[in-house]
């Protein structure tokens, strides 16, 4: 079993977002990821996040377990929150795709403290774009999406 901790970010909610990603097997670092998503509200980047993680993640195996600090999220994957914006439908149909791929998929939610990890991968790709160290990702299935 693998284990991927997923965080997204965005300061202003919309504004400038991030992602940060940790994949680990048992105690072992396979995968640490950051990446700056352009402009975005908080909950597309914490879908983002988690799309990204487990498109990364299905490189390595078909067994996951997914930890997020993002409560909205995790309940929404599990079916226990309905999804009423519509720009989350279309990020929630992309997390079930690929969650199809994985014989074993499980998320549960966790405090921040849990998830520092990727909480400070995502917090330094926004801080890295704005000092110019870093470039925007263009997420296709974001591409279209309108908030207003």
């Amino acid at each position: 079993m693998f284990y991927l901790f997923v965080d997204g970010a965005a300061r202003g909610n919309p504004g400038p977002a991030g992602v940060g990603i940790v994949l680990k097997e048992k105690d072992k670092i396979i995968l640490k990821e950051k990446a700056y998503i352009g402009h975005k509200t908080n909950n597309e980047a914490e879908y983002s996040a988690l799309i990204i993680g487990l498109e990364e993640a299905a490189e390595f195996t078909d067994k996951i377990k997914v930890t997020s600090d993002s409560e909205l999220l995790v309940n929404q994957v599990k079916g226990e929150f309905k999804v009423k914006q519509i720009h989350l439908k279309s990020l929630l149909e992309k997390v079930r795709e690929i969650q199809n791929s994985f014989l074993v998929f499980e998320i549960e939610h966790s405090f921040r403290e849990n998830n520092k990890e990727a909480d400070k991968l995502a917090n330094e790709a926004i801080d890295e774009f704005n000092e110019g160290k870093r470039e925007e990702i263009k997420l296709d299935y974001l591409k279209q999406e309108k908030l207003f």
